[in-house]
Formats: C-alpha cells, structure tokens, sequence
C-alpha cells in the first residue's frame, strides 16, 4: 500500500463525497475545484457542492420511495452530502430540503478541515497526468471545454453526449394491457426480437386530436440563456412536431401502420403510441419518440390521456438540456473504471445518473473502490438488491441497446427509480393476493425491506430485527 494521493477532479457534490469516503478511510485526497479560477454558467459561488437548481434532496420516504431509500442507505455509508443536508434541513413535508447556502457552507468547511484532504483551486485542461495513478473524475455535466474534449479523444467521438433528448419512462406494471398489447409493427422480428417487442396503446380520431391540441396548450420548460437550443430534425420534442401540424404525429412517431389491435382487430387505429422495452429486467418501458421540453406537471396530465396510460407511474419524465455524460455501460466497469485506463474512474452526473442524491451516491461508491484499491483489495460492489447497486446497474450495464437507435443514444440518465430494482413478488395477506395499489405498495415495501438488508451486510453493519429495519435507517 501506498500513500500516494488520490485526485479529484471537481468540487460538486459527487466530487466533495468521494472526498469524504476515502480520507474517512486514512488515506489522503487532492481536491483540484477550478472555481472560482474558472467559473460556470450556472454556478455563482465558489463554494464546494453548490447546489445548482432547486434546494431539495426529494422524497426522504425510506420504505415507499427508491431516491428516499438511498438517502437511508447513504447515512448508513457515513455519507458527508446528507450529514450536511440534514443538519441544514427546512421544511419541506416529506421531502429533504436543504438552506442551500448553509448547505454548501457546511459541506465546505467539513472537507478544509479535514487534516487529509487538501482542495486545489485549479482548472485542469486535460485529463491528468499518468503519474496520479488513482483519480476520479467527478465533473459532472458542465464539464470544461478542455478536460471534455481530451475524455473524448481518449474514450471515442461519439462516447459523449452534450445534450440530452429523453422520452418519459413508465414503470411497465402500471400500463393497462387491457387496452394495450405487444406487437411489432408489421410483426417484424428484429434481432435478439420477437415480433412482439413494443408495447402499443390505441387512439381513434377524437381522442388524437385531443391528444395533439394537449400538447400544443400544454405548458413548457424553457432553455435556459446558456444551453442554446439543440434541436435537430431526428430529436424534435413531441410538442414542436405536434405544432407543425396536427397530422404530423402520425406521419411520425405515432403511425398506426403494421399494427393490429389484438383487443380489437376489426377497428383500425387513428394514431399509436409505442413503448420499447428500457432495462433488461423489462420492468421499465420509454414512450418512443416522446423527448419533450412539457413541464413535468404537464406531462404526466397529457400522457396520462393516452389509453392505456391513464394509470400511468413514470420512472422518468421526459426533458431536452444540456448535459455532458459518459457512455458509461460500453466505457466503465463495475467499479466506475475507464476500461481503457486502469485507475481513472468516473463518478457523479457524468456517468449518467439524474440528481442531486444519485450524484452523490456514485461519488460516494467510487471514493470507496478508489480506497479499496489503494489498500490493496478488490472493490466490493453493492448487490443489485440495494440502491446503490440498482443504479450502478443502471450506470454500468442494466440498458437495452437498440439497433435503431445505436451508440450513446441507447443509454440514457436516469434518477434511481423501483424499476431499476430486481422484481420482487408482494407479499400475501391472511393468504390473499394483493391488488392494484395495495399490490404496488406492498411491493415496494418488500423492496425496501430487502434493501437495507442487503446493505448493512454490504456494509458489514449487523442486520437489525427485520420489523425495525427501514425505519432505523431512515432515522
């Protein structure tokens, strides 16, 4: 073992809990932040961890919502980002909210007084030197023009993405495949296919239009001064088509051509909406062709008009922003490391997670492997069963890779979400089985349950009498 530093490159939240993770293993850290030496367009302190957007962490539900599960799973991980969130909580309800200048404060102050970790404010223009032999690159989606363009020489031109075009995810147990079904347009069996690949959801013509009119009227996020506007023909937000005119749709992403009705195979379709399967354990499905600029509140009232979708839970919602991420499953192995460069690992935004808390938590992942190396052991990565292990799947492999849509458009961020999770069954009671929402919630529970389980013997914590072991964590 030796006691050479590890770096790391940027002072953000995944960066800042990296940091914490291995000198809170004894080993010293060099924090290169390039503010305030080189300033973004959307920061405007100099502060490590700054929160960018909006203050809050989300729902700090441990045992009914995944993003609240993996904050439990980070406080039992030490974690700096929620020990600093939750000694700056404001209320909020049931979500995290945090002061974010006390916030930022707090993280900062934590890490300068840490007596191993020592905070460079420097701009690095490309990647760094051979002679650093464990860093972590933690930049996250604003990324410098120079350190952008030498990770994109050496991973390949098209293994970075700058901006994202995503379509909303729907968790698949929440479709109605009563009015919905399984088909291929035209029954086509693609490779690895089965002629039954997407999942289609009928309109006729009243409920088109309706449909098409809703996506007009709805009310849309702008870009903001800094991001421009990146549209191109092959990624138009499904409301800039609608606008060219309504029948545009259904020359377009919603055709009913080759497709059958198996609820009804005499009534021809007005218009479909097709959903492809996401995730290779097809519990997520992407509504194809629906990458939108419609306010989140929006979209779920608009596509909840779909048939078949009035029931919908989205694990994503839909959005076009700038964003600098990795194609990580093809780039990164399970410990967050370049395939190509042994010892320089990714974390945070730019391997293509989504959020504030899912930055963190794969920054703090990649602190401990970056520490777990440099001791001298293999890094033991987290079940698949655990959040934190969900969204690694996610990040390093748990996509569907297209044919029609090739490369890094296959992969795309994503906030940790119970789709992400293996299935579970729900459990029974009094020897019944559960249905509907009391079937989902029970599941959930199980989920989570299960989770922080898995967890603490990840973390090698002792397990906790299982009827106390979500609620403690969450404490």
């Amino acid at each position: 073992m030796t006691s050479d530093p590890i770096h790391i490159i940027g002072g953000g939240l995944a960066g800042s809990e990296a940091s914490w993770q291995i000198a809170s293993a004894g080993i010293p850290v060099v924090l290169h932040e390039m503010r305030p030496v080189r300033g973004t367009e959307a920061h405007k302190t100099d502060g490590l961890a700054e929160l960018v957007c909006s203050n809050s962490f989300r729902s700090d539900d441990a045992q009914a919502n995944a993003v609240g599960l993996l904050h439990a799973e980070m406080r039992l991980a030490n974690s700096l980002i929620m020990a600093c969130a939750d000694a700056n909580q404001v209320p909020a309800g049931g979500a995290l909210a945090v002061d974010r200048d006390g916030f930022s404060q707090a993280v900062t102050a934590k890490l300068e007084a840490h007596p191993l970790i020592t905070i460079e404010r420097e701009e690095l223009g490309g990647l760094p030197p051979e002679a650093w032999d464990q860093v972590i690159v933690a930049t996250g989606p604003l990324t410098a023009p120079g350190l952008a363009s030498a990770i994109q020489t050496e991973t390949g031109a098209d293994a970075l993405a700058f901006f994202d075009a995503i379509a909303p995810i729907v968790h698949y147990d929440t479709i109605d495949m009563n009015k919905a079904w399984f088909q291929s347009r035209y029954d086509k069996v693609g490779p690895g296919g089965t002629g039954k690949d997407y999942i289609n959801c009928p309109m006729d013509k009243d409920q088109y239009y309706a449909f098409v009119q809703a996506l007009i009227d709805g009310g849309k996020t702008e870009f903001k001064d800094w991001e421009g506007t990146p549209y191109f023909d092959g990624c138009l937000p499904i409301e800039v088509m609608a606008e060219r005119g309504v029948e545009t749709l259904r020359h377009g992403p919603m055709k009913p051509m080759g497709l059958t009705n198996a609820h009804d195979p005499l009534t021809k379709a007005y218009a479909v909406v097709q959903l492809r399967q996401d995730n290779a354990l097809g519990t997520l499905y992407n509504m194809v062709g629906f990458q939108t600029k419609l306010k989140h509140a929006e979209q779920v009232r608009i596509f909840r008009m779909i048939p078949g979708l009035e029931n919908a839970d989205f694990a994503r919602l839909g959005g076009l922003h700038r964003n600098t991420y990795l194609n990580s499953p093809t780039l990164l192995d399970h410990s967050l490391q370049l395939k190509s460069r042994p010892g320089l690992r990714f974390a945070g935004q730019i391997t293509g997670c989504e959020g504030y808390v899912e930055s963190s938590a794969i920054g703090l992942l990649a602190g401990r492997f970056a520490a777990a190396e440099r001791q001298g052991e293999t890094p033991s990565v987290p079940p698949y069963t655990t959040a934190f292990g969900a969204l690694l799947g996610h990040i390093t492999g748990g996509h569907i890779v297209s044919d029609d849509e090739p490369g890094k458009r296959s992969f795309q961020p994503m906030n940790v979400n119970f789709g992400l999770f293996p299935p579970v069954e729900a459990p029974k009671t009094a020897g019944k089985r559960l249905r509907g929402k009391d079937k989902i919630v029970a599941k959930r529970h199980a989920i989570t349950s299960r989770a922080i389980a898995d967890c603490r013997e990840w973390l090698g914590l002792p397990p906790l009498p299982v009827v106390e072991e979500v609620a403690e964590a969450a404490e």
